[in-house]
């Protein structure tokens, strides 16, 4: 069997550190700085020879820099002769535009995994993506991690009282299939916000409507990504008047893109669970927020890959 080494971006050092950490081997050393120009420049200042190479790099703001650098990492180890390379992304960028709704605009997710399989990459592992159907843009074989058993048994451990009379809450219809799957973990029940303007127009108001008893529950919302936290916070709003005791969200990808941080302050969540799939830098602070480790995941399906055993063991089947 190969040698394992393991290689973190610039993204999110810290999560390439926890997971270095469990998995009980050093980060190889890489240098990635910049040329006068602007250009990213990438070495990698140990042998990988032969070696099963994991590149932990999520494609987070600022997307463009992050994505570039994982690629010309990726090209660097096919060129010093990596016997494997998997990109490690725990958030996939350019994910949202997975198919042509009008026309005239790209399949940016497409793109993105044309990229990386020319630039060399043997496997993807990658967590919770946008759109499940972007696994099948990629030619080399993709682990597709989930995050519901890990939020299901975060919450059993550390805050058994918001599961007590709780309804898991989709904040809109496309993602009802994933409140499905918590709700399947906590022996919850299931509830949706359901949003919709009152006549064809752009300009008239959107009207939230929920669906589902949520009167006296403890209402946690799930969603993928946590971007500007509009769709979000106007849900939260829309639970708490239906007679929800409790608002709590739960969402893997913590962007908070914009304005996202005042809108979670001013409306009627309690709490926000987000994972460190994103570095969460000084928001971690932040008495709303709370940071669920995907370390341990990561590394569970990084060890497994590499021994060449099974990784549907930590998924979570619908």
């Amino acid at each position: 069997m190969s040698e394992l080494s393991l290689l973190s971006g610039t993204a999110n050092t810290q999560l390439g550190a926890a997971v270095a950490r469990i998995l009980g081997v050093e980060l190889c050393h890489t240098h990635i700085g910049r040329f006068p120009d602007g250009e990213i420049s990438v070495q990698i200042s140990q042998t990988v020879r032969g070696r099963e190479v994991f590149v932990l790099q999520p494609t987070a703001p600022p997307v463009n820099d992050h994505l570039m650098e994982l690629l010309l990492i990726v090209d660097a180890l096919r060129r010093a002769s990596a016997g494997m390379i998997c990109a490690v992304i725990p958030y996939f960028g350019y994910a949202r535009q997975d198919r042509k709704k009008r026309g005239r605009v790209p399949i940016s997710a497409r793109l993105a995994a044309n990229l990386l399989e020319t630039a060399g990459v043997d496997r993807v592992l990658t967590l919770e993506l946008h759109a499940g159907q972007i696994q099948g843009f990629f030619n080399v074989p993709v682990d597709h991690l989930r995050t519901d058993k890990l939020f299901a048994e975060y919450l059993a451990a550390r805050h058994a009282d918001w599961l007590e009379q709780a309804v898991i809450v989709s904040p809109d219809l496309g993602g009802v299939w994933r409140a499905r799957r918590l709700a399947k973990e906590t022996k919850g029940t299931m509830a949706i916000v359901e949003k919709h303007r009152q006549d064809s127009s752009d300009e008239a108001p959107e009207v939230f409507q929920v669906i589902g008893d949520v009167a006296g529950r403890q209402a946690i919302l799930l969603d993928d990504i946590l971007s500007t936290g509009t769709t979000l916070c106007q849900a939260a709003d829309a639970l708490s008047q239906a007679g929800a005791r409790r608002v709590i969200a739960a969402c893997t990808h913590g962007l908070f893109a914009g304005q996202a941080m005042s809108q979670i302050e001013r409306c009627a969540l309690t709490r926000v669970l987000v994972t460190d799939t994103i570095d969460m830098a000084d928001r971690a602070e932040h008495p709303k927020v709370e940071c669920v480790t995907v370390a341990p995941l990561l590394a569970d399906a990084i060890r497994r890959i590499h021994e060449q055993k099974s990784v549907s063991d930590l998924l979570v089947r619908s």
